[in-house]
C-alpha cells in the first residue's frame, strides 16, 4: 500500500482546508506559541487577573523575604563566587576564556572571549545565583497557588477557543508507518523525574551550576530541559485525549524537533530569575494554544482516514459485485 498524504509532516497548505491553513502555519514554527502565550497573559484580562489574584499575596511576601536575603548575603556570595571562578584548579574556573581583574570594581574592564564587559564576571554570576535563590523563595511562598493559577490559565485558554470536553477526541495516528520508540529506559527515567524531590535535585543541584556559567550556560541548560519542559506542559493535552504512554511516546517522537524548539523557548523564559515564574503561567497558555491546533489537525486526519476507509469499502463492494 502506497503512502498517502497522511504521511507528510507537516501537511502542505494545499492538503488542508482553509479553516486549518492558519493553524498549519503556526504549527510549522512551535516557538511562536511561546510568544502567543506571553502576549495573551499580559493583554487578556480574563487570564492575567485570575492568575495575579491567586498569586499576589504570596509573591509580595516572597519578594520582601528575597529582598532581605539579598541585602544580607550579596557581598558574601559575591566573594565566594569570585574565589571559585578565579581559582585555576576549580571546575568553574573561567581563567581560560576571560581575563579576571584582581582589583575589579562592580563595573570593570574584564573581558569575556576577548570582548570588554561593562561589569565583572563575579558580579554577573552572583546576581544569577541570588536570582535563583530569590526565585526559590518566592516559589515557596506561592506554593500551591501558582499551580492552581497555571491550571486555570490552561482551562481558561481552552474555554476562550469555544471548545468543550468533547473537543478532545481519541488519538489518531497521523503516520502510516509510525517511528519505533524504545520506552524501556526512557520511560523509567521519565517516571523517576516526575518524582518531586528528584526533579528538584536535578534542577537545583545539577542544572543550576550550568545555568550560572556566563552567557552560554543559560542556553545550554534550556536546551537540556527542552523536551522535558514541553512534554510536561502538554500533560493536560495527553490526559484529555486519554493517551497511553506508548501513544505519547510515539506522538512526541513524530514531532521531536517541534517539542525541542517549543521546549527550548519555554525553558529559556522560565529560566529567567524571578520573572520566569510569570512565564511558567504564560507557557501553559501557549501550550494550550498549541494543543488546540494539534487537535484540529487530529480531527482533519481522522476525517481523511474515515473517507479513505469508506472509499475502500465501496471499491471492495463494487469488485465483489
Amino acid at each position: 500500500m502506497s503512502r498517502s498524504s497522511l504521511t507528510a509532516r507537516p501537511f502542505a497548505s494545499d492538503n488542508v482546508p482553509a479553516t486549518l491553513q492558519r493553524a498549519t502555519l503556526r504549527l510549522n514554527f512551535p516557538p511562536s506559541y511561546v510568544v502567543v502565550g506571553v502576549y495573551r497573559l499580559f493583554t487578556d484580562q480574563s487570564l492575567y487577573k485570575p492568575a495575579w489574584d491567586k498569586c499576589r499575596h504570596g509573591a509580595r511576601r516572597g519578594l520582601i523575604v528575597g529582598f532581605a536575603w539579598t541585602c544580607l548575603t550579596y557581598r558574601i556570595q559575591r566573594h565566594i563566587v569570585r574565589s571559585i571562578i578565579s581559582n585555576p584548579t576549580s571546575l568553574f574556573s573561567l581563567g581560560y576564556i576571560t581575563r579576571l581583574s584582581q582589583t575589579a570594581t562592580e563595573l570593570s574592564e574584564e573581558t569575556f572571549l576577548g570582548f570588554n564587559l561593562p561589569f565583572n564576571i563575579s558580579t554577573y554570576v552572583a546576581f544569577l545565583l541570588l536570582g535563583a535563590q530569590v526565585t526559590t523563595i518566592i516559589t515557596f511562598f506561592l506554593s500551591r497557588n501558582i499551580r492552581i493559577a497555571r491550571q486555570r490559565a490552561w482551562d481558561q485558554t481552552v474555554a476562550s477557543r469555544g471548545k468543550g470536553a468533547d473537543f478532545w477526541q481519541p488519538y489518531v495516528e497521523e503516520w502510516e508507518v509510525p517511528p519505533a520508540v524504545h520506552e524501556g529506559f526512557s520511560a523509567r527515567l521519565g517516571s523517576v523525574m516526575e518524582i518531586w524531590i528528584v526533579g528538584m535535585v536535578v534542577k537545583k543541584v545539577l542544572l543550576l551550576p550550568l545555568s550560572l556559567y556566563p552567557f552560554l550556560g543559560t542556553f545550554v541548560a534550556a536546551g537540556l530541559k527542552a523536551v522535558g519542559t514541553a512534554q510536561h506542559l502538554h500533560k493536560p493535552y495527553f490526559k484529555a485525549k486519554n493517551m497511553t504512554p506508548h501513544q505519547v511516546a510515539v506522538f512526541i517522537e513524530e514531532r521531536k524537533w517541534d517539542y525541542r524548539l517549543f521546549g527550548f523557548a519555554a525553558a529559556l523564559l522560565e529560566g529567567i530569575p524571578i520573572i520566569g515564574l510569570a512565564f511558567t503561567v504564560s507557557n501553559r497558555i501557549g501550550a494550550a494554544m498549541w494543543a488546540h491546533d494539534l487537535e484540529k489537525r487530529q480531527h482533519h486526519v481522522a476525517g481523511q482516514k474515515s473517507r479513505r476507509s469508506e472509499d475502500v469499502t465501496v471499491m471492495d463492494e463494487v469488485q465483489s459485485g
